[in-house]
Formats: C-alpha cells, structure tokens, sequence
C-alpha cells in the first residue's frame, strides 16, 4: 500500500505537469490567435467605423432629401390664373391676361421640369450609391462577424484558464479530467498506430520481394530470417525515423529538447537533410514497386510458358499498365504517410505514461488487497485449527489428568509416616 501510494504520488506529479505544460501551450497558442486577429482585422476598427457611420449618415440624407415634395405654385399664379379667368369686353386686356397666364404657365412648367431633371439625377446619384450601401453592410457584418469570432476566442482562453487554475491548485477534478483526457488519447493514438503499422506491412510487401533480387534470396541471418526482410524492414524503420526527425525540426512533435535547443540554422539544415532523405527513400521505394511488378510479369510469363496448354496472351494495353502506376504511386506516398507516425506516437508515449502509472497504482492497490486478504484468511484459518486442535486434545489430556490422579492416591495410600514407624517398632 506505501509503494502503491508513492506511485500514485508520482504519477499525479506527473501527469498535473504535463498537464500544465500542455494547457499554457495551448492558452499561449490563443492569445496569439487572438493577437493576430485583432492586428489583422480589428485594427483599424475606430476609423472604419467612423467612416461607415459618415457614409450612411450621408446616404441616408441624400434618400431622405428625394423624398420631398416639389413645392406647390406660389399663390400669386392662382391670382393670375383668376384674373384671367374673367371674362372683360376689352380684347386688349384680355389678350394681356391671356398672355401673362401663358407665360406664367410656361415659368411654372420650366421649373417643375428642372425639379424633377433635379430629382433624377439625385436618384441616379442614390442608384450608384447602393452597391457602395450594401458594401458598407457587409463590411459591418464581417466586422461583427470578427467581433463574434473575438468573443468566442475569449470564451475559450477562459475555459482554458480555469482548467489551468484547477492543475495548479491540483484540484481532484482536474486530475480527474486530466486522467480520462490521457486514457482517450492512449485510445485513440494506439488506433491511429494500428492503421499506421497497417501501411508499414503493405510497405513491406511491396519491397520484400525485389529486395530479395537486390541482397541475394538465400542469404539467411539465422535459420529462419533472411537478409532480404530485414533490408526491407531496415529501409521502412529509415523512413520513420526520418519523418520523425523531419517532424521534430518542424517543431510539430517535442521528443527530442536537444533538437528543439539547436540554432535556427542548424535546424533549418537538419530539416532540408531529412526531408531529402524521405523524397529519396520515397523515390527507392516507387522503383522497387516497379521491379515488383515486373518481377511478377515475368514469373507469369515463365508459368504460362511452361504450361501444358498455350492460352492466348492478352494485349499489353494502357490498362495493364494501371496496377503498375498504383504500385509505383502507393510505393512513393506511403513513406509520408508514414512521416506523420511521429505525432500520434508523441501522443500515445505521453498518455501511455499516465494510463500505465495509474493501471499500475490499481494492481499494486489489488496486490495489497489480496495479500491482505491472504494473510487475514491464513490468521483465522490459524485461529481455527488451534481451536479444533484444543477440541481434539482435550479427551486426551483429560484421560492424561485421570491418570495421573489414581497414580497419585496408589502413592498416597503406601506411603508410612516415620514416626508412626518408630513407634511401631517400640
């Protein structure tokens, strides 16, 4: 149970660390999201937001100022019109009336058409303002679509903080989450690594066999393992290493701090040289699918040439030739895919520490359950056989106790006082 509690200890120490290393990762990651947004989109906010307001409001005046009225005739005009209207018996006067009231009629019609040529081009002005109208609401919209967007960054360095005040304070609850946290991810990354291992076989089946032609087909190490395997399986564990390699200097895995503690320089040249070796060894891997496939074409050609029954070979078209770009294509993309192994590995060797701590803190707390409850049951199944041992031995010692009691009073009984006997012999 002390072993078991100082383990427990340890891998709490441990996985609160880790835990706490992770989340300032992912709080520091945050703020620099949010401090990109913020220069990139939110910068210049105050002014863009001043001159939308000044364009609507400018719009908005211009709609509103062709919504008038034209103004009605001055009153003077009915007058004109009323005088005209009478009826006088001098024609002098009349045509004088008649021709004031056309020509008043003529000013009035001159200006209710310059009103409305006026208008017109304040509606064309409007018309070419609408699309610059439904800019500046758009532009508003993705502004506070970006707002949005702050606030829910916001809200999650929120979370993130609390769960990171609770790993400090070293809260049950967050030892808690922490511990299933890690058990998901062990799930997960040891579902992704199966996949994984799944292309590393097709890899390997793809080079076994022109590998056996290139180092030799009866050249064994021991007994039962040939050269030509392990050369396969030296080349596919290469090509991991060297995505593994590229993945740390591409500072997305952290299993190696001496990597992560070179110069800049030195990485960026260790980066270039990994990444070489892949495309190379990816670039190996394309040709020996091709001799695969030409190494199988001519072992059907050779059975079908030593066959009994000559069949009609069929046409060498651009068909036949699609098995062999497959090949070849599936021999150059499976290195890299194999590159990205490093990620889920960092994942499952970090929740592998936790899981396995915990799973054994839990069979050492049972291995103490059941010594416990092994030497409770060997101290009552001692307790029980004295018991019965006194049960047994009891008659025995009573027989014992009886005799020795008879034996006693024979003694007793034969027994003459000295005295007794002087007297006697007087």
């Amino acid at each position: 149970l002390a072993a078991a509690m100082r383990m427990r200890m340890r891998n709490r120490e441990v996985l609160l660390a880790h835990g706490r290393e992770e989340t300032e990762q992912q709080i520091a990651r945050e703020f620099e999201r949010i401090a990109a947004l913020v220069k990139r989109d939110l910068e210049g906010y105050p002014a863009l937001q001043q001159r939308l307001l000044a364009e609507i409001t400018r719009v908005e005046e211009d709609y509103r100022k062709c919504g008038e009225v034209p103004p009605p005739p001055p009153e003077w005009v009915e007058a004109v019109e009323a005088v005209a209207k009478v009826k006088n018996g001098n024609e002098v006067v009349q045509r004088v009336l008649d021709e004031i009231n056309r020509s008043i009629r003529q000013i009035h019609d001159r200006t209710i058409t310059e009103y409305r040529n006026a208008y017109e081009s304040r509606h064309k002005i409007l018309n070419g303002f609408m699309p610059f109208w439904r800019s500046l609401q758009q532009t508003l919209a993705q502004a506070d679509r970006r707002v949005t967007s702050l606030n829910e960054r916001a809200a999650h360095i929120d979370a993130q903080m609390q769960k990171f005040e609770g790993i400090v304070n070293k809260t049950p609850d967050a030892e808690h989450a922490l511990t299933v946290s890690a058990a998901t991810q062990l799930a997960i990354t040891t579902l992704v690594l199966a996949i994984a291992a799944g292309g590393a076989i097709i890899n390997y089946k793809l080079i076994a066999l022109p590998m056996s032609e290139m180092v030799g087909a009866g050249d064994y190490l021991t007994a039962s393992l040939r050269t030509s395997d392990v050369a396969a399986l030296v080349i596919i564990f290469v090509e991991a290493t060297m995505g593994l390699f590229l993945m740390e200097t591409l500072r997305i895995t952290h299993l190696f701090p001496r990597i992560h503690s070179l110069s800049e320089t030195t990485r960026r040249r260790l980066m270039w040289a990994a990444a070489t070796l892949l495309v190379t060894l990816a670039g190996i891997e394309a040709a020996l699918a091709l001799m695969r496939d030409m190494m199988i074409a001519d072992k059907a050609a050779l059975v079908q040439s030593l066959a009994t029954v000559q069949q009609h070979a069929p046409a060498d078209g651009w068909l036949s030739r699609i098995p062999t770009a497959g090949q070849m294509l599936l021999g150059f993309i499976l290195p890299f895919a194999l590159a990205f192994v490093a990620v889920p590995l960092e994942s499952f060797i970090a929740s592998a520490r936790t899981v396995l701590g915990a799973a054994l803190v839990i069979l050492t707390q049972g291995a103490a359950f059941a010594l416990r409850l092994a030497s409770t049951l060997v101290r009552n199944l001692a307790r029980l056989l004295i018991t019965f041992y006194d049960i047994l031995i009891v008659l025995p010692l009573l027989a014992e106790r009886l005799i020795k009691g008879r034996g006693a009073a024979k003694k007793t009984d034969f027994a003459i006082d000295p005295d007794e006997l002087a007297v006697r012999r007087h």
